[in-house]
């Protein structure tokens, strides 16, 4: 194939993130503006003086209902390599690293899933070789779409925080694994709500392969109540309101109105903003 043939390609799997993008953008927004108007109705959990909203809940549904026992467990668990008092600040990489890349993301997004694909090994080389500290910030908004309802996106961010008990390197490869073609389901395919689908995409990952203190802390929701306090920390972030987003040293890092998806997008913005 020609340099020619291969650069519109390129151009046209942009075109298609570009549109995936802006659509993705647009599910995010109207669940915003249902969340603040009101149509969605909320199960606030106080304890230990936050209160976690559990949205959509059918008392009728199995997955519901085990969210909604989790918003009000009296005892809280947060994952090793963790700060903050709800855990939920999660930073990986050099303490030294100047800059800071700070990543938000649903587990069930496609769109992330994409961006994983196309430019995360570029962003795991970035981690590695200290060119930044990474913090994540993960959502569950998706969860609460009420055309395609479900518990994917918080049942998977409480087993990434089971991974993430283990270390940071599982987490990272994890949710790389979590994120690949092979193993993430379809934006309407609820599929990450199943404990067994997750102990089997972990099987994939080093640190995680038979790991029994994983696989039960999966089992047991260990890390769910630590998954809504994460995603009350993401819908309590103002300024962003769609996945992926990503901010090097609190500038959001945007090509026109959409994040960078490809490393020849993504890299040029990173070395323009890093700090020397």
């Amino acid at each position: 194939m020609s340099n020619r043939n291969n650069q519109q390609n390129k151009q046209a799997a942009r075109e298609r993130l570009r549109a995936e993008r802006e659509r993705q953008a647009k599910r995010d927004r109207t669940r915003r503006q249902l969340f603040v108007g009101g149509a969605v109705v909320a199960v606030l959990a106080i304890a230990g003086g936050i209160g976690y909203a559990v949205t959509n809940m059918d008392s009728s549904d199995d997955a519901n209902q085990k969210w909604r026992a989790a918003a009000e467990k009296k005892t809280f668990a947060k994952p090793a390599n963790t700060t903050g008092s709800q855990g939920t600040t999660v930073v990986i990489g050099d303490k030294k690293a100047k800059n800071t890349l700070h990543v938000y993301e649903d587990m069930r997004c496609p769109v992330c899933a994409q961006f994983e694909k196309f430019t995360g090994p570029t962003v795991l080389k970035d981690i590695k070789d200290g060119t930044y500290k990474a913090q994540f910030t993960m959502g569950t908004f998706l969860d609460d779409n009420k055309q395609m309802p479900g518990a994917g996106s918080k049942n998977a961010l409480s087993a990434l925080g089971a991974a993430l008990n283990v270390s940071p390197q599982a987490f990272l490869d994890y949710k790389e694994a979590l994120y690949a073609p092979k193993n993430h389901p379809q934006e309407t395919d609820d599929a990450f709500a199943n404990d067994q689908k997750l102990i089997d995409v972990a099987q994939q990952v080093k640190e995680l392969k038979g790991n029994t203190a994983f696989e039960k802390a999966v089992k047991n929701g260990t890390y769910d109540r630590w998954a809504l306090a994460m995603s009350k920390s993401f819908n309590d972030t103002k300024d962003v309101d769609a996945t992926p987003t990503f901010k090097l040293n609190g500038k959001k890092l945007e090509v026109g109105e959409n994040p960078p998806m490809t490393p020849d997008q993504f890299t040029p913005l990173v070395k323009q903003n890093l700090e020397k």
